[in-house]
């Protein structure tokens, strides 16, 4: 099973980033437990939103079995990621470091909720471990 791990806008910065709020493991900590997971994972990072895009349509043909994806702040507005996510006929986790709900307002509406398969935030880099567990759970009840 080959499962993309996209990551949005700012999680290249993870492990310096306010590790208060995301925690002290960085990107490549994140990428390394996600793939003792699943086995199989494409990792991909990118501060721009068309890059997401672009890497989510390839994902529709290049045998991706499932998604875990944590769009960062795009998660709030971004409507073509939604689109590129409504797209895809695989299962999509959505994941957020933070307990989003608990943080400024306009962190409590995902835009990009509505169209993934399910949704975990709140447990800090763990959050990715259980996406992970969810993902393949997931892809196994799709084939």
């Amino acid at each position: 099973m080959r499962t993309l791990l996209a990551n949005g806008p700012n999680l290249s910065q993870l492990g310096t980033r306010d590790p208060g709020v995301y925690g002290t493991a960085t990107l490549a900590d994140i990428e390394r437990a996600v793939g003792d997971v699943v086995g199989d994972v494409d990792a991909f990072q990118s501060e721009y939103e068309g890059a997401l895009v672009e890497r989510l349509h390839a994902a529709r043909s290049d045998g991706t079995s499932a998604v875990i994806l944590n769009p960062g702040a795009l998660t709030h507005y971004s409507y073509v990621l939604r689109d590129a996510v409504e797209m895809l006929d695989v299962p999509v986790v959505e994941v957020h470091l933070s307990q989003v709900h608990a943080r400024e307002p306009f962190r409590h509406h995902s835009v990009i909720s509505a169209v993934v398969t399910a949704t975990i935030s709140g447990v800090g880099p763990y959050g990715y471990h259980l996406a992970a567990l969810a993902a393949l759970q997931l892809a196994g009840e799709q084939q």
